[in-house]
C-alpha cells in the first residue's frame, strides 16, 4: 500500500477488481478455511489451493463466526480430516501450520500493526495537505481502513482466547490507541472532504467511465436487446452526471444502477446465454469499477463502515478497558487515547445483528465505557494541573515576605562577623534558581507534568463533541467539570492543609496560594482548550458560598467559623485583645498556654487579604454569622434587664438624686454579667468594622466605577429621610464595605429578636432600660486590675475600650427599630454614665477606684465613637479637665513601667 500511494502522481488508482482491493483480509481467511472444510478434495488435486489453505492456517490460530464466536480452525480441521482416511499427510501439515501460527503469527501482526501506524500515519499527513489527492487515491483510503480494522480484530480474537504463550507481549499492543486514532482522522478526512470526492467521481464518471463503457458496448459482437437496455441506460445514466449537481449539494442514489448489474451479472452467467460475461471480460472490469466510483458518491459512509468498523468491541468490553488503561499508562500514546471514546460510537451501527433486547443494554454499556474513558483521561489531566498548580504555589510562596528574614538576617551577620576558617553553613538556594539549567535534557517534574498534561488535553480538544446513539458528548467538559470539583477542594487545602488540625492559614498566604494557582491556569488557557476565566468565576464563586456544589465547606465557612470559634471566643476570654491604634487584635501569651498571633491574622493587610479570599458575598456570610452571636447576647441582656426591670425604672427616675441612686445600686443582680456581654458584642463589631474597612478598599481597588456612585448617594441620606430608604442605603454601602452611622445587618438581627407576645412599648423600654444598665454598671469597671488603659495597644487589656463601639452601634440599632430619636438617647446614656463616673471621686474606698482614671477615657471613647455625639456635649455632664488629667496620669504611668529597674 505504501509503495502504491504515491502524493505526487495525480493517476487515478483504476484495479481490476475495486472491490477486492478492500475486501477484509479475515474475511478471505474464513471464505478459504472454511470452505476448504467442506471441498477438501481441491486440497490434493490442486497446489495452488493447498497453498492457500496452507497460508491461512499459519496467519492465524481463531477465525470469527459470529460476534465474539471463534473456531479454532486447527483443532476444528485436525479433528475433520482425522475421520477421512488418506488424510494423514493433511493432518501433518495442520501440525505444522499450527506451530509455525503459534511460534510466528504473534510477531508477523505485531509487526503488520508497526507498519501500518507509520504507513497510514504518512498516509494522512499527505491527504491532510493535498486533500485533492483524496479523488484519484480514494481505494487506498479504503484499502488502509480495511487492512487496520483487521489487525485490530485479529488481536481481539488472539488475546481474548489465546491463554498461554512464550510470547505474550505479541498478544497485547499498548500502541494500538494510535492506529484507532489514525483510522478515526482517516475517516474524518473522508466525511470533511466528501465535496472533493463527489466533484472528482461525477466528473470521472461523466467524462471516463460512460466513455468507455459505451465503446465497449458498441464493439459487442453479440447483445440481446434487454443486456443492451440494461447497459444503454448505464451510459445514459452515467453522461447526464454534472459538476453542478455537486455544486447545488444534490443527492444522489446509484442503488437502481448496482441493481441493475447484478441483474445483468445473473442474465449473462447461466448456461446458454447468448451474451456471456466470462468471454467479455471488459465489461465486468469497468462495471466493478463504476460500482466503486458511484459509491464515492453515494455510499461513502456505508463503505467506512463496511471497511473500518470496530462495533465487534462491544462483545470485548473488558479487552477494550484492558487497553485503554495500558494506554493511559504509555506516556506517548496519551495523545490518541480519545481513540477509546471514539470508538464507543462505532457501537451505534454496528454490523453485527442484535435482537431487540440486546439495544438498550449496548447503549447504556457504549455511554457507560465512554463516560468512564473519557472521566479517566479528565481525572489523569486534573491530576497534571493541579499537581503543577501546586508546584507553582511552592515557588510563589518562597517570594512570601516571611522567608526574607532568614536571608537579611545572614546577610547582616556576614558583614558584622569576622572571617573565620570554619566552614560556613550551605548556602541556601534563592527563589528563581529552578529556572537556571545548564543542560536542557535535565528534566524536572514540572516539565513531565506540563507534558503530560500537554497530550492528554490535545487528545480531549481533539474532537469538539461527538454522538454515541443520541446522547451528543463533549470531551472538553469532562476536564471542566473535574476541575470544578477538584479546583475548589485544593483551595480549601491551602487554607487547611493539615484536616486534623484547627489551625488555618493567613489569610494573606491562602490568598497568595490562589493567585498561584489561578495565574498558572490562565497561563494553560491555550493548551487545555477550556474558558478558564468561566471556570475560575465558578470555582472562586462558590468559595464565596457556605458550601460548594458538592456539599463541601468551602474558604468562607472554614473562616468565618475560625475567627469566631478562636480568635474572638479568646478575645472574650482575655487572651486577646483589640488594639485601635494599630487597627488589630493582639495576642497576649500567658504562661503555659499555646495561643497563635492574633495580628497575623487581624491586621489590615490580613483583613484585605481575607475579603478578596471570600468577596462581597463571602463577607456577608461572614457578617450575619457574627450578627447571629450579637443577637444570642442581646437575648441574654434582655432577660438581664428583665429581671431588673423594677429597679432600673427607679434608677432611671432618680438617677439626679445620688443618695436614692446609691441605695438603688446594690439591688442590682448581675451588672458584671451586663459588662462582660457587651464588651463581647463590641468585640465583635470592632472585628466586622476591621473586615468592612479591608473589603472597601478591596472593592474601591476593583470597581471603582461603583464605588463612587455608592458614596455619593450615601451622603445624600438625611435624618428627615424615611427610615426604610435610610436602611436601604446603607445596607447598599455595607455591602460595599462603607461604615454607616447606622448599621442595617444589626438592625435585621436585632429585629428578629421581637416576640409576637411583646408589644412595641415594652421592647423599647427594655432598650432604654438596657442602657440605664450599662450606665449604671460602669463604675464596677475600676475595681477590676485589668481596667488599665495601655499606650502601648491604646486600649485596656481586658478589651473593656469594645464598650464604645457596642453602646453606640446597639442604641442606633435599637432606636432605628423603634423610630426614635437615636442622638437623644444617646445623650441621656452619656448624662447617667458621666455621674455614675463622678460618683467614684467621692468612693472612700480606694479599691474601688483604683483605675477611676482609665474608666474615665471611656466617656471619651463614646464622643470618638459617635456621629451622634460631640465633645460639647460631654463638656456639659463630664468636665473635660477630667480627662485630660487622666490622659495625663495614664502617659506618666505608662513612661515609668517602661523605665528599667535596678
Amino acid at each position: 500500500m505504501r509503495n502504491q500511494f504515491d502524493g505526487s502522481a495525480l493517476w487515478a488508482a483504476c484495479r481490476v477488481g475495486m472491490a477486492c482491493e478492500y475486501l477484509s483480509l479475515e474475511v478471505l481467511e474464513r471464505w478459504i478455511v472454511i470452505g476448504f472444510l467442506l471441498c477438501h478434495s481441491c486440497l490434493g488435486s490442486t497446489q495452488s489451493c493447498l497453498d492457500l489453505w496452507r497460508a491461512a492456517l499459519r496467519g492465524s490460530l481463531y477465525i470469527a463466526l459470529v460476534r465474539d464466536e471463534v473456531l479454532s480452525i486447527h483443532k476444528v480441521a485436525e479433528e475433520a480430516f482425522s475421520s477421512i482416511k488418506g488424510y494423514g499427510k493433511r493432518i501433518a501439515d495442520i501440525k505444522e501450520c499450527k506451530e509455525h501460527a503459534v511460534a510466528n503469527s504473534g510477531q508477523l501482526h505485531r509487526g503488520r500493526r508497526h507498519f501500518l501506524r507509520n504507513a497510514v500515519r504518512e498516509m494522512e499527513t499527505i491527504l491532510a495537505n493535498e486533500p485533492g489527492l483524496l479523488g484519484p487515491k480514494a481505494v487506498y483510503v479504503f484499502m488502509a481502513l480495511s487492512f487496520c480494522r483487521d489487525e485490530v480484530t485479529w488481536l481481539c480474537r488472539h488475546s481474548e482466547h489465546v491463554s498461554k504463550s512464550k510470547y505474550p507481549e505479541e498478544f497485547t499492543d499498548s500502541y494500538l490507541a494510535e492506529l484507532l486514532f489514525l483510522m478515526e482522522k482517516l475517516r474524518r478526512l473522508v466525511r470533511r472532504h466528501q465535496n472533493i470526492l463527489q466533484r472528482y467521481h461525477v466528473q470521472y464518471l461523466s467524462h471516463f467511465d460512460a466513455q468507455v463503457l459505451s465503446n465497449i458496448i458498441q464493439d459487442l459482437t453479440v447483445c440481446p436487446e434487454e443486456e443492451s437496455v440494461i447497459m444503454s441506460s448505464f451510459v445514459n445514466s452515467l453522461s447526464s452526471l454534472t459538476i453542478k449537481q455537486v455544486e447545488e449539494k444534490k443527492k444522489f442514489e446509484f442503488s437502481g444502477l448496482r441493481l441493475d448489474w447484478f441483474r445483468l451479472q445473473a442474465y449473462t452467467s447461466v448456461s446458454k446465454a447468448p451474451l456471456q460475461l466470462r468471454e467479455n471480460h471488459d465489461i465486468a472490469k469497468v462495471m466493478n469499477l463504476i460500482v466503486f466510483h458511484t459509491k464515492m458518491l453515494d455510499s461513502v459512509e456505508d463503505l467506512m463502515v463496511e471497511t473500518s468498523d470496530l462495533s465487534i468491541f462491544c462483545f470485548y468490553v473488558r479487552l477494550l478497558e484492558k487497553l485503554f488503561a495500558s494506554t493511559m499508562e504509555e506516556p506517548s500514546m496519551l495523545r490518541y487515547a480519545i481513540a477509546f471514546p471514539l470508538l464507543c460510537a462505532d457501537f451505534s451501527h454496528a454490523s453485527h445483528p442484535l435482537c431487540p433486547e440486546e439495544y438498550p443494554h449496548l447503549q447504556s454499556c457504549a455511554l457507560g465505557l465512554c463516560n468512564n474513558f473519557l472521566e479517566e483521561m479528565a481525572k489523569q489531566a486534573c491530576t497534571c494541573i493541579l499537581d503543577a498548580s501546586a508546584e507553582q504555589r511552592n515557588l510563589s510562596e518562597q517570594l512570601l515576605p516571611k522567608h526574607c528574614a532568614a536571608t537579611i538576617s545572614k546577610a547582616r551577620n556576614k558583614r558584622t562577623q569576622k572571617a573565620s576558617s570554619k566552614k560556613g553553613e550551605p548556602e541556601r538556594d534563592k527563589p528563581g534558581a529552578e529556572s537556571h539549567r545548564k543542560d536542557r535534557s535535565l528534566v524536572t517534574n514540572l516539565d513531565k507534568l506540563h507534558l503530560t498534561l500537554t497530550e492528554i488535553c490535545w487528545s480531549l480538544n481533539n474532537v469538539t463533541s461527538f454522538a454515541v446513539f443520541e446522547h451528543t458528548v463533549t470531551p472538553a467538559e469532562y476536564l471542566s467539570s473535574q476541575l470544578e470539583t477538584r479546583l475548589g477542594r485544593s483551595l480549601v487545602r491551602l487554607a487547611k492543609p493539615n484536616p486534623s488540625s484547627p489551625e488555618l492559614a493567613r489569610p494573606s498566604e491562602a490568598l497568595a496560594g490562589v493567585q498561584a494557582y489561578t495565574t498558572f491556569l490562565v497561563s494553560l488557557m491555550h493548551r487545555i482548550g477550556l474558558d478558564t476565566g468561566r471556570l475560575l468565576r465558578n470555582v472562586l464563586l462558590q468559595q464565596t458560598q457556605p458550601l460548594d456544589a458538592s456539599g463541601e465547606q468551602t474558604l468562607t465557612t472554614l473562616y468565618t467559623n475560625w475567627y469566631l470559634e478562636s480568635l474572638l471566643r479568646q478575645a472574650s476570654m482575655g487572651s486577646i485583645v483589640l488594639s485601635p491604634s494599630m487597627q488589630t487584635f493582639v495576642s497576649i501569651p500567658k504562661e503555659g498556654e499555646q495561643t497563635f498571633s492574633a495580628e497575623e491574622f487581624s491586621d489590615v493587610s490580613e483583613m484585605r487579604a481575607l475579603a478578596e479570599l471570600l468577596g462581597p458575598y463571602g463577607m456577608k456570610f461572614l457578617s450575619d454569622n457574627l450578627m447571629w452571636h450579637i443577637t444570642s447576647q442581646m437575648v441574654e441582656l434582655k432577660k438581664l434587664v428583665t429581671e431588673n426591670m423594677d429597679v432600673l425604672v427607679q434608677i432611671r427616675s432618680n438617677f439626679y438624686q445620688p443618695e436614692q441612686m446609691a441605695a438603688l445600686l446594690p439591688r442590682l443582680t448581675a451588672a458584671e454579667n451586663v459588662l462582660k456581654r457587651m464588651t463581647i458584642i463590641g468585640e465583635i463589631l470592632w472585628f466586622r468594622s476591621l473586615a468592612q474597612e479591608g473589603l472597601q478598599e478591596v472593592f474601591t481597588n476593583h470597581c471603582p466605577f461603583l464605588m463612587g456612585p455608592i458614596e455619593c448617594l450615601k451622603e445624600f441620606v438625611d435624618p428627615d429621610m424615611d427610615i426604610k430608604v435610610t436602611l436601604s442605603i446603607f445596607e447598599l454601602a455595607t455591602a460595599a464595605g462603607v461604615p454607616c452611622d447606622i448599621d442595617p445587618a444589626l438592625v435585621s438581627a436585632v429585629s428578629s429578636l421581637k416576640k409576637d407576645s411583646s408589644s412595641t412599648e415594652e421592647d423599647y423600654k427594655a432598650a432604654c432600660l438596657l442602657l440605664v444598665f450599662v450606665a449604671v454598671s460602669l463604675p464596677l469597671l475600676a475595681t477590676d486590675p485589668s481596667s488599665v488603659y495601655t499606650t502601648e495597644i491604646d486600649g485596656f487589656i481586658n478589651n473593656i475600650h469594645c464598650l464604645a463601639k457596642a453602646i453606640i452601634q446597639v442604641s442606633a440599632a435599637l432606636f432605628t427599630i423603634y423610630n426614635k430619636n437615636i442622638e437623644t438617647h444617646l445623650k441621656e446614656f452619656l448624662m447617667l454614665a458621666s455621674v455614675s463616673l463622678l460618683q467614684l471621686g467621692q468612693e472612700p474606698d480606694r479599691l474601688k477606684t483604683k483605675n477611676r482614671e482609665s474608666i474615665s477615657l471611656l466617656m471619651h471613647l463614646l464622643v470618638e465613637e459617635s456621629s451622634f455625639l460631640t465633645t460639647d456635649m460631654l463638656e456639659t455632664c463630664f468636665p473635660y479637665v477630667l480627662l485630660r488629667n487622666a490622659y495625663r496620669e495614664i502617659s506618666r504611668s505608662s513612661a515609668l513601667s517602661r523605665l528599667p529597674t535596678h
